[in-house]
């Protein structure tokens, strides 16, 4: 069976060059792990206090794959991250900013990847234009070491200073 246009994700990420996105906003706490398996990414991932989510994605092609996303009990979330996930947890507080057309996702990190904080925005098209604001940084789309998955294995805090 072939996946859906709905389940297509195109998204783009980003450094963030200073503090001007903040709106005051807490955030939502988001704690995630994943479960090894070389052919496509397995999250589990819990938000908030009380929901919990079990995602599939498939390999990248640029920036663009499958994604599949499942609610799950909270407590089933915490269980899973626990026994079957590997490497670490992956700690941030999601801000969600409306610029122009789009909606910007601004992830702090905390804990093990204490220090960074990125910018990602899903698009329609791999070409689609979109206002780019003025604390958007580079790009890191096409580097997998800001990948959550790879974050989990290899946390920012553990990078050499000049790979930063």
């Amino acid at each position: 069976m072939e996946a859906t246009e709905s389940n297509l994700e195109i998204e783009r990420k980003f450094l963030i060059t200073d503090a001007s996105w903040q709106n005051g906003s807490e955030g939502v706490l988001f704690a995630q792990g994943y479960v090894p398996n070389g052919s496509c990414t397995f999250r589990v991932r819990r938000t908030g206090i009380d929901g919990g989510f079990l995602t599939i994605k498939t390999a990248h092609s640029g920036i663009r794959r499958k994604e599949f996303e499942y609610p799950i009990p909270a407590e089933d979330a915490a269980y899973l991250m626990a026994s079957i996930c590997s490497g670490g947890v992956v700690e941030k507080y999601r801000h969600c900013i409306s610029v122009g057309q789009h909606v910007w996702e601004i992830d702090v990190f905390i804990g093990a990847n204490e220090g960074l904080v990125v910018a990602e925005i899903e698009l329609g098209a791999e070409d689609e234009a979109f206002e780019r604001p003025s604390w958007l940084g580079e790009e890191v789309s096409h580097d997998p070491r800001y990948r959550n998955a790879c974050l989990a294995v290899n946390p920012y805090t553990t990078w050499p200073k000049e790979s930063t």
